[in-house]
């Protein structure tokens, strides 16, 4: 019932965005010594999810259907300055990135929270 509100769907849809950008930044923080390894990251989580929701079929005019948007899009290699040996990730710059992924989690959860107020004021339950 409820993966049919878009406000819900996207914020389920922001928050495994901001756990795949997690695993990406753990992964270039953890490789921050391997000669050549380059730094990655994800697209933005508004273009990915308005690339994934674009194309609208409907089987009759009056419906709408939505794509399932999912964070499997390849990270793409930033860059950034490299090192003598070939590594180009910034511990300061992942550091950043991990901030603004915890921002991404809360406001996804919030999202949540509020969408979840929604439904019981509308059912008449107060949360």
């Amino acid at each position: 019932m409820f993966e049919k509100i878009e406000m819900m769907r996207m914020a389920r849809a922001m928050g495994s965005h901001a756990s795949q950008r997690q695993i990406t930044v753990a992964r270039n923080i953890a490789n921050a010594d391997t000669p050549g390894f380059k730094a990655q990251d994800l697209q933005p989580f508004a273009d990915s999810y308005r690339a994934a929701s674009e194309p609208l079929r409907a089987t009759d005019a009056r419906h709408l259907q939505v794509a399932d948007w999912t964070a499997s899009s390849r990270p793409a290699t930033t860059e950034t300055g490299v090192s003598p040996n070939g590594n180009s990730v910034s511990l300061e710059e992942e550091m950043l990135k991990a901030a603004e992924v915890k921002r991404s989690y809360d406001l996804s959860l919030g999202i949540y929270r509020s969408a979840l107020d929604l439904v019981r004021t509308s059912i008449g339950r107060r949360g």
